[in-house]
């Protein structure tokens, strides 16, 4: 005679498992995205002001950079800030290191956000 696997005591461990994952994932994703829409903002902010560059002088540039990092709270100084001129164009690099808190451990996550374009 067959039986049923509930009638053995078996266990569902496969689901608990699986639950398990889908909340650390969920809880990754907690952490991460409200991180990754902020510097996508500050990136923005870099871009649009790289093309404005023949518009506005690099003290102008820096401190909507500096001011918009400050208000999406990103650890962004003027020294993460370099802002290149030549004769057409113009480059604007910002690098920054954000550290994401986990229980037991830190994530340091690095960004770079790059911006070239003419001088018009």
């Amino acid at each position: 005679m067959r039986r049923n696997r509930r009638e053995r005591g078996e266990s569902q461990f496969g689901c608990v498992v699986g639950l398990l994952l889908l909340l650390a994932g969920l809880f990754v994703a907690y952490k991460m995205i409200p991180v990754k829409v902020r510097t996508a903002d500050l990136r923005q902010t870099v871009t649009d002001e790289a093309r404005a560059a023949g518009t506005h002088n690099d003290g102008h540039i820096m401190k909507a950079i500096l001011s918009e990092a400050e208000r999406l709270d990103l650890p962004v100084g003027k020294e993460d800030v370099e802002i290149v001129r030549r004769r057409d164009t113009i480059r604007i690099d910002v690098k920054y290191v954000i550290p994401v808190q986990f229980p037991g451990f830190t994530y340091e996550w690095n960004f770079h956000h790059v911006a070239e374009n003419p001088i018009f």
